[in-house]
């Protein structure tokens, strides 16, 4: 399988260039996703700027549906990267171990997010009904529905993008989910 270095600041586009200068003042570092992605000249700022945008969803509900998709995705990287951006946004370890795994006892309204990720990913988008009309029971409207099936389309990129290119983790890697079997 081909090798993909992660690329450094002095081999990417000016664009680039000054995009990670802007990531390093706002995390410390570029993460290596990203990194990847300025293999394009045009791609990480696009993927940055669909990533960033406005959306329905809180915060921690963004988290919700990026674990799910990511543990259905089977991507270390983003399973790695968003435990650690669950637990600054409130989530015990217990917790995010719970919404990888597409449910959320501790929470009835997460709970229909996370099974709706989990669906949508798992089913490329043909949607179960019933888990769709738990969404809306819980609350959720039509602007919930469609800023989560972008939210998944968003996450179903860097979890494609790191799947094929295998760069290096640069967050603590998440533990394994261990699923129960019957």
């Amino acid at each position: 399988m081909k090798t993909f270095n992660v690329p450094k600041r002095e081999n990417v586009s000016d664009n680039n260039k000054e995009i990670f200068d802007n990531l390093e003042d706002k995390l410390g570092f570029v993460p290596n996703i990203f990194a990847t992605y300025a293999y394009s000249d045009t791609a990480l700022e696009n993927y940055l700027n669909f990533s960033n945008a406005k959306t329905s969803l809180s915060a921690k509900e963004k988290e919700v549906v990026n674990l799910a998709v990511s543990q259905v995705n089977d991507c270390i990287y983003c399973l790695s990267a968003h435990t650690a951006i669950g637990k600054m946004n409130g989530f015990t370890d217990e917790q995010i171990l719970e919404l990888r795994s597409g449910s959320a006892s501790f929470d009835k309204k997460l709970d229909a997010l996370a099974q709706l990720a989990k669906n949508i990913t798992e089913n490329r988008g043909k949607t179960d009904e019933e888990v769709l009309e738990n969404f809306f029971e819980q609350g959720y409207t039509n602007a919930n529905l469609i800023d989560t099936i972008s939210l998944v389309g968003d996450k179903t990129i860097s979890n494609y993008v790191h799947r094929t290119t295998q760069v290096p983790v640069d967050f603590p890697e998440a533990q394994p989910l261990e699923l129960e079997t019957v």
